[in-house]
């Protein structure tokens, strides 16, 4: 029962954050106004976070969480190569482009000045998360014959750059509003194609 109680009150302190985030920006967010927000003590989030950085940099490693979740699901479809990067794509594009995503990438960039903290827990999510999950299947696929790649070809890299470009920047600024479903799937199965014309074997 008391975990259940903390699981909750965890829950009503991260829409807190991520509201006060969308509303007044990173900087203009504090721990107390957080606190008020999700009716929990000050002192509670304090113990629990130390500091309003390790709050977001929690914040960035469960939105991590999700992301690596959702695409090891659809990794494990057990579909052929290109039908999986089909399914995986949108989905990869939508969760980084999405709104929590693009809130967490504010509270990054305003943070750089600060701590730089926060710029370095979302640094992870591509380094740690998203990029192993993705090179495990391009080495799968060159291992079948399907693609043709040196190591040095860095096709990981060259695939997230296809599909997400300057996506989430131009999200994070407010130059891009958010893309409809159409959107992402045409910009995948675009960033797919030109894939495999780099990389077919």
């Amino acid at each position: 029962m008391q975990q259940n109680k903390q699981d909750q009150r965890r829950q009503q302190i991260r829409t807190a954050a991520y509201e006060l985030l969308e509303e007044k920006g990173y900087k203009a967010t504090s721990m107390l106004a957080i606190a008020k927000r999700a009716k929990a003590s000050n002192e509670t989030l304090y113990s629990w976070y130390g500091n309003k950085q390790t709050l977001f940099s929690t914040l960035i490693q469960e939105n991590a969480s999700e992301v690596a979740s959702a695409l090891n699901i659809a990794l494990s479809s057990g579909a052929d190569f290109q039908a999986t990067l089909s399914r995986v794509g949108p989905l990869l594009l939508q969760l980084v482009t999405s709104d929590k995503a693009i809130i967490l990438s504010r509270a990054a960039a305003a943070d750089v000045s600060d701590t730089g903290v926060l710029g370095e827990s979302l640094a992870q999510l591509g380094r740690d998360t998203v990029a192993p999950l993705l090179q495990k299947v391009f080495t799968q696929a060159r291992t079948d014959g399907i693609l043709k790649f040196k190591p040095s070809d860095n096709v990981t890299e060259v695939y997230l750059g296809l599909l997400i470009g300057d996506t989430q920047i131009r999200r994070a600024t407010g130059a891009l509003k958010a893309l409809t479903r159409p959107e992402v799937n045409s910009r995948a199965n675009r960033a797919l194609k030109l894939f495999m014309q780099l990389y077919s074997a």
